[in-house]
């Protein structure tokens, strides 16, 4: 009966501690202008509306990053039996982040991630007063090149990040096995963009020649770290609570398993099949899901459909043809009709 309550409560906890994505669904926070309006966002806890109040040039860029993370969420999860669907109430993902899956680890880690990129991208495109460009990157590369142009400031964007993030679990105190699985998998995602970081070049001299070559540092695409995380996703270690000396920590569950990095995604539980429908879990099922005839992958009709079959109907598919350049500038194209087999599950 204990434990039952205690599952509860970290349940509510950690539903409460992502509802700040819930920004993603607003139209637009870029007009905020008044302190005031902090107050009506959905989904902040105080201690997040005291930093909306501070930081208010900041919550379009915190809106972006909560949008980013849901489409690259929902990309890299468009074939599973899960894909990243959101709900117009909190929890945005609905139950399914409340449970300490590889689902819920992931979902934090890109949201930490999407932050920080849209935290970083706004400082070097100048839209934030409060920081612009990484100056500390200057001078001559051991390769040889001159450090220049516009590095991003990617420090500013998982600072930002660290402290709008993870501040509910910080405020409750980090010794709850969620509590330590959620701050985990948000730094993770932070390190998915500091990893990947980019060096962008430009050549100058006569001719196009490279006499002399400046460089910066740039985020890598956000694609390339919703690539990262899901393959950490797939990797992911499952881990249980630990004294280790006078503090709590995550190891892993089997100790065959060599222990994770901070890179690498944890998770407490196993994820449900996702087959059936079970809104107590806040699992939509998979019924009516499109799947593909032909694959054996998880995206095919036997392994999306969970076994229960698949119907096919003929659909009418429109789309261009015969498109045809005209000088001069444009391309004119017909509207063509296709019957195509569309196959979704039973």
């Amino acid at each position: 009966c204990l434990r039952s309550l205690r599952l509860l409560v970290f349940a509510v906890f950690s539903a409460a501690a992502s509802n700040w994505l819930y920004l993603a669904k607003l139209s637009s926070v870029g007009s905020i202008s008044e302190e005031e309006t902090c107050e009506k966002l959905k989904g902040l806890i105080q201690r997040q509306v005291q930093m909306c109040k501070r930081n208010l040039e900041v919550m379009d860029s915190v809106r972006r990053g909560a949008q980013l993370a849901i489409e690259e969420c929902q990309y890299q999860f468009r074939n599973r039996r899960w894909n990243c669907s959101t709900l117009d109430s909190l929890p945005v993902f609905g139950k399914v982040v409340t449970q300490g899956t590889r689902e819920a680890a992931f979902v934090y880690a890109i949201s930490s991630a999407g932050v920080a990129f849209a935290v970083t991208r706004a400082c070097s495109s100048g839209e934030l007063d409060k920081c612009g460009c990484d100056r500390t990157v200057h001078g001559v590369s051991p390769q040889g090149f001159q450090w220049s142009g516009c590095s991003d400031n990617i420090a500013y964007g998982v600072a930002f990040s660290q402290s709008f993030v993870d501040v509910r679990e910080r405020s409750k105190g980090a010794s709850s096995s969620r509590a330590l699985m959620n701050l985990h998998n948000n730094e993770a995602g932070r390190k998915a963009i500091l990893t990947h970081m980019r060096v962008e070049c430009k050549c100058h001299g006569v001719s196009g020649s490279c006499e002399v070559k400046t460089c910066w540092r740039a985020v890598p695409p956000f694609r390339q770290v919703g690539h990262a995380l899901k393959e950490k996703f797939d990797g992911a270690t499952e881990v249980e609570p630990r004294r280790v000396g006078s503090s709590r920590a995550l190891v892993p569950r089997n100790a065959q398993f060599k222990p994770h990095t901070d890179e690498d995604l944890v998770y407490l539980e196993p994820s449900p099949d996702f087959c059936e429908q079970d809104t107590r879990s806040g699992v939509l099922g998979t019924r009516g899901r499109t799947c593909n005839k032909t694959s054996k992958a998880i995206d095919g009709c036997e392994l999306l459909c969970c076994g229960r079959g698949f119907h096919t109907a003929q659909v009418e598919l429109a789309e261009r043809c015969s498109c045809k350049f005209h000088w001069c500038c444009f391309v004119k194209c017909r509207q063509c009709q296709r019957l195509v087999e569309l196959h979704t599950c039973r």
